[in-house]
């Protein structure tokens, strides 16, 4: 296939696709989906060899969060019988992140729910950060507290953060039928603020909201331009008693080609398939190791994920092998480069002449005509409420944690 030779040629050259490029991935048929998952496993073989970062999630601070975003089982108003408890002290979050480095996990990533963390806030995570790195020297911390203010990415990067968490989610132009408490430049401005301080900037997408293939491009594009260092995909978990409980959009193949997408327009950055993967992909998920780079080792905020134990085995069965602690995941030119793409003259990530090309408005003929008429014939995913478990276990239980 011409397109896929093509997409491979740009991503070993670390050049942006165009548009109609992209939007193309997404509109190829469930009888190509091999054939686009061998391309793209070329770009991430290329930049990242068989390796697999394994994250580890602690939930510091779960439910009650003043916000509305549609997703979330912790939102205002969520009716999910999810775990609700405050902040967790210092000793009980390094004992949570522990499990995790136990089986495996290079980085832990300290999660809260909320607006965005007060000074106070700030401290807490700082003491939890030192109360890590002090029993694992060679861990990496990434911080997601919501919406930073002025001066508190340089606090935790001084405090031995090593990374920030803050994903789009989104398109620009749907984020306001989302969530309507902050704004899509709210965010932008928090991973602008990460990039400053210093800190690896993390920053990605949830896919299956109901959201179009444009949609989907469009914030994958805008992710390639804020140059993140890690871009976490997400396939939605449709909670009961959330007002996306209902939106059952995706199959494991539609999975597979958005992961492709993202592996084309992003191919030399840390790809991480997050929440979501073992409720959509299912008995694929060993086919997405050969397009993300990085996942999530057991459970996540508030649902069960696969055993631990199976993760590493499906790694080790997929042919791939984890990434060890003294490795460094990142390809060379971004690491040199203290962050980002590196060589931004060069053609690719500076290069965003042609991200406008192409679609337009997104009506009428070329690709994202293709697009629609794909769109048309892609049948609704049969509803695997079964296969959505609340966690139970871990940060905030007395039993032992999933790792």
């Amino acid at each position: 296939m011409d397109l896929l030779n093509t997409l491979v040629d740009k991503g070993l050259r670390r050049e942006l696709p165009t548009r109609d490029e992209a939007l193309a991935v997404l509109a190829t048929s469930d009888d190509d989906v091999l054939d686009v998952v061998a391309a793209a496993g070329k770009v991430r073989r290329h930049w990242f060899g068989r390796r697999v970062k394994l994250n580890y999630l602690v939930n510091l601070k779960s439910g009650l969060c003043p916000e509305d975003c549609s997703y979330c089982s912790q939102r205002l108003g969520s009716k999910a019988d999810i775990l609700k408890y405050t902040w967790l002290k210092p000793d009980q979050a390094s004992q949570a992140a522990a499990a995790g480095l136990a089986g495996g996990a290079k980085r832990v990533c300290l999660v809260a729910s909320g607006r965005g963390p007060t000074d106070r806030d700030v401290d807490r995570v700082s003491d939890t950060i030192k109360a890590i790195k002090d029993q694992n020297e060679d861990v990496e911390v990434c911080a997601c507290l919501g919406l930073l203010s002025d001066g508190q990415a340089e606090r935790l990067r001084e405090a031995g953060a090593d990374a920030y968490n803050h994903n789009l989610n989104t398109s620009e132009g749907t984020y306001g039928d989302i969530t309507t408490t902050h704004t899509y430049a709210d965010r932008v401005d928090t991973v602008q603020k990460a990039h400053a301080a210093g800190l690896s900037a993390c920053s990605g997408l949830i896919a299956g909201m109901g959201e179009s293939d444009e949609d989907l491009v469009d914030v994958v594009y805008s992710l390639r331009e804020l140059d993140p260092d890690s871009v976490p995909v997400n396939f939605l978990i449709p909670f009961e008693g959330t007002p996306l409980a209902k939106e059952w959009n995706l199959t494991p193949q539609r999975c597979l080609r958005i992961l492709a997408m993202v592996r084309f327009v992003c191919p030399d950055v840390e790809v991480r398939i997050a929440g979501g993967r073992e409720v959509h992909l299912r008995t694929m998920q060993p086919l997405a190791l050969n397009l993300a780079n990085s996942i999530f080792l057991g459970d996540y905020l508030t649902s069960e994920g696969q055993a631990g134990k199976a993760d590493l085995e499906m790694i080790a069965d997929a042919g791939f092998e984890v990434e060890g602690a003294g490795e460094v995941t990142l390809p060379e030119h971004r690491v040199t480069a203290g962050a980002g793409c590196g060589a931004h003259a060069e053609a690719g990530c500076g290069a965003h002449a042609d991200a406008d090309a192409g679609c337009g408005s997104h009506e009428g003929g070329g690709v994202c005509g293709s697009v629609k008429a794909q769109a048309e014939q892609e049948q609704p995913a049969e509803a695997r409420t079964d296969l959505v478990a609340v966690r139970r276990r871990g940060a905030g239980t007395d039993l032992a944690p999933n790792a």
